[in-house]
């Protein structure tokens, strides 16, 4: 049985199916997933899904591409993530991909913005769901002087080479892995996959985005994270079953989920 760690099934193309959605899960042993928070604005429709689908949890974060988006303060954060299906702060983090004719200096909102919810995660005892894309060593940094390592948390779809995720890991961090790891290019991936302890280590699939091989450029969905647990399970020469016990205990136990039974 899979678990997916982080998917957006609010989003358009899976919102309008979600029946469909969530019997697609269970045909494929998925058993649990994460809906994840982008912004304040479509909040509400993460936390509907998650109240009326009892395998389905939430989260409450503004991703750092919304430069637009209503700011997040502490206090609302924390209110907000108060919810009972809410069991992360996130998703946060840093993202330098697109700066635009814009300097490093210029991304200081989106650096005050993950210090905000890294402060949020302190306060309410909840982990992190953390976002980063060309940016490693700002993210780890801030993540260092703002103590993350105390509510611990995911480094989500993660795409770095083996010496960041060590020092995630050095953070009390676990790492989540999504069909990337299945392209050919991922090379770097491929070698984390088969590095990171087995107890730390998360499968995702951040649908509708980033379809693992065989759906590769069709859109993504929950149910595909157990091509992503298939796939790793064979780069660690593991069964396949053994994987996922490992990573569905590595998320319940990360988001602090009790569990049915």
């Amino acid at each position: 049985m899979f678990v997916d760690s982080h998917c957006h099934i609010n989003f358009e193309g899976l919102a309008d199916r979600l029946p469909d959605v969530l019997d697609n899960m269970r045909a494929h042993s998925v058993t649990h997933a994460l809906c994840v928070s982008v912004d304040l604005e479509t909040l509400p429709s993460v936390l509907a899904i998650a109240e009326r689908y009892e395998n389905v949890y939430a989260s409450v974060g503004v991703h750092p591409d919304h430069e637009d988006m209503r700011e997040p303060s502490v206090d609302e954060l924390v209110e907000l993530a108060a919810h009972p299906k809410v069991c992360a702060i996130g998703e946060t983090g840093l993202d330098y991909y697109r700066l635009e004719g814009r300097s490093l200096a210029d991304m200081e909102w989106q650096r005050e913005r993950f210090r905000t919810h890294l402060r949020a995660a302190h306060k309410t005892g909840k982990p992190l769901i953390i976002h980063t894309r060309a940016s490693s060593d700002d993210t780890l940094r801030i993540m260092e002087e703002e103590g993350a390592g105390v509510p611990g948390g995911v480094m989500h779809c993660f795409t770095e080479p083996w010496d960041v995720a060590e020092r995630a890991l050095a953070q009390n961090f676990h790492i989540s892995l999504s069909g990337i790891v299945t392209f050919k290019s991922a090379k770097d991936v491929q070698d984390v996959a088969r590095r990171v302890p087995l107890d730390r280590l998360l499968i995702e699939t951040d649908s509708p985005y980033l379809a693992p091989v065989p759906y590769r450029g069709k859109p993504n969905e929950p149910a595909y994270v157990s091509h992503v647990g298939r796939f790793v399970a064979q780069l660690r020469e593991q069964p396949e079953e053994a994987l996922a016990q490992a990573t569905t205990d590595n998320f319940f136990r990360l988001f602090k989920i009790a569990r049915a039974g």
